[in-house]
Formats: C-alpha cells, sequence, structure tokens
C-alpha cells in the first residue's frame, strides 16, 4: 500500500513537473534571433519565386561581368592541360572527336548541354519544395553557396575552355552541327562569359541534383537515375569540348563548400532534417514588415 502511494506520488509530480527546455528558460520562452532564423520553415512560392529570379540575375550580372581576360585565360587552358597530361588524364581531345563523329549523338549532347542544366535544377528545386518542404531551405543553401564561390573562381581564375584554345584542334560541336541554344558558342556567344570555365557549374548544379535525389527519394530507380545524372553530364561537357575533367573538380570543391555551408546553418544535413517543419512562428523578416505597416 505504501509502495504504491509513494509510485503515484513519483508518476504525479513527474507530470506536474515537465522538463523545461534551453529556449523555454529564456526571458518570456522567445527563441534568439539567430535560432528563428535557423528554424526550417514552410516555404512562400512567391518568395521562392522571386529569390531564384533575383539571385540567377545576380549571378549572370557579376559572372558576365568579370573581364574577359583572353590572353590569360588562353594561357591558364595550356598550363591545365599540361598538369592534365602529367597526370595522365588529357583525354578530352580523344572523347571530342570520337563521339562527334556520332551525328545524332552529339546532336543529342548540344541540346543536353544547353537546356537540362536549367530544366533539371529547377525541377529539383520544386520537387524539395513540394514534398519535402523541411528539407527545401537547407538544400536551396547548398546550391546558392556552390554559385556563390564559383563566381570567385570564375574572377580569380580566368579559363579558357577546350574549344577555344589554340592549335589544339579541339571541335566546337554547336558551330559544326548549326545547333541552338548554346550561350557558350555560336550567335549567343556575346551574352555568356567565355572564359569562365572555372569551376564547371553544370558539375556542380547535376552533382546537387544527383546527391539530393539520392539521399531523399525512396523509389531505387529514382536515386539510380540521381547519381547517373551528373555522370552523363561530365560526359558530356567533355564530349563537347566546354570544360576539361579538372572543371569538373572544382565544381566538386564548390558544392562540398556549399553543403559545409549549408550543413553549419542548419545544423544538419538537408536530407536529415525533418521532411515537414515543425511551427516555427512567423519569420523575423515578416514581423519586421509587420511593424513598418503599423
Amino acid at each position: 500500500m505504501g509502495e504504491a502511494s509513494v509510485k503515484t506520488l513519483e508518476t504525479r509530480t513527474d507530470l506536474s513537473s515537465p522538463q523545461v527546455t534551453e529556449v523555454e528558460a529564456r526571458p518570456g520562452g522567445q527563441r534568439t534571433l539567430v535560432s528563428r532564423l535557423r528554424a526550417p520553415r514552410r516555404p512562400r512560392i512567391w518568395f521562392e519565386v522571386l529569390l531564384i529570379a533575383v539571385s540567377y540575375w545576380t549571378y549572370s550580372l557579376i559572372r558576365n561581368a568579370v573581364p574577359e581576360q583572353k590572353t590569360v585565360a588562353l594561357a591558364n587552358a595550356d598550363w591545365l592541360w599540361d598538369v592534365e597530361r602529367s597526370l595522365g588524364i588529357a583525354v578530352e581531345q580523344s572523347v571530342n572527336h570520337t563521339i562527334d563523329s556520332v551525328t545524332w549523338l552529339i546532336v543529342g549532347m548540344n541540346y543536353y548541354y544547353a537546356t537540362l542544366h536549367f530544366v533539371v535544377t529547377i525541377g529539383v528545386l520544386v520537387w524539395i519544395y513540394r514534398f519535402h518542404p523541411g528539407r527545401y531551405a537547407a538544400t536551396r543553401l547548398v546550391l546558392f553557396a556552390t554559385t556563390g564561390v564559383a563566381l570567385v573562381g570564375y574572377y580569380l581564375y580566368p579559363l579558357a575552355p577546350p574549344r577555344l584554345m589554340n592549335g589544339q584542334q579541339f571541335i566546337d560541336t554547336v558551330l559544326k552541327h548549326h545547333t541552338w541554344g548554346s550561350m557558350a558558342s555560336g550567335n549567343l556567344k556575346q551574352m555568356s562569359n567565355q572564359y569562365a570555365a572555372m569551376p564547371s557549374m553544370h558539375i556542380g548544379w547535376s552533382l546537387w541534383c544527383g546527391l539530393t535525389i539520392f539521399a531523399v527519394a525512396s523509389a531505387p530507380w529514382a536515386r539510380i537515375l540521381g547519381l547517373l545524372y551528373p555522370t552523363a553530364t561530365l560526359v558530356v561537357i567533355v564530349a563537347t569540348a566546354n570544360h576539361f575533367w579538372l572543371d569538373a573538380v572544382g565544381g566538386m570543391i564548390c558544392l562540398a563548400f556549399g553543403y559545409t555551408v549549408s550543413r553549419a546553418w542548419f545544423g544538419s544535413l538537408p536530407h536529415r532534417l525533418p521532411r515537414h517543419p515543425e511551427p516555427a512562428g512567423p519569420h523575423p523578416a515578416t514581423e519586421l514588415l509587420n511593424r513598418f505597416r503599423r
């Protein structure tokens, strides 16, 4: 009888004295500004569309504003080509000529290079936004940080793509086969910096897509396609003479930086965050706007 009473009292004590968390222990039970900013929230479509549009416009503006240092870029390309030769990996020219001999294949790769870079990236963003909203902000930050640090590479290391090198006989497959859509060659080349080949964001973005799909998708076929996409992209950028192998390595390093930034901010890799965000209250920016409206 006495033992039962003691257990009952202990149970009541536990129920009446819930554990106080660090956040609740602060005055007013309020989170710090940093913790509120870090909290995953359900994204808003109008804000995301605006953010992505402005960010890509800014990225293009800065990338194309970098001086096209042709002499330096060509010298860097010669040096990089020599490095690859010393490493025994300078087979880009062989890949370029071999695949160019198959007209339907190289034409398909030209269109792949010009379109999927944007289509697949936007598609993955929309997919994460729709079905994994709790992971969206962290996943988006990886992409943004990767792209941002790539701008530093374009500025510090201007590099001509293989198709623009002197005396190496690389084939500009867009010019040869008169395909459309690529800003790297043809009539649209004036719209893009021709000497911003290092790092390769075709690899940075495609690998971001592939790893995101592999980490989050549940269907085995989707995960396999996720891994095949950056692999195919690597073949395409070399076959079309738009990049060296080492440009791809630069893109991978930028992506590693992007994941590091996202993990440092959110405290976890994107795929380890909850699929759906917990209620976190209004965003600090929303509160600030509401104050100005009053």
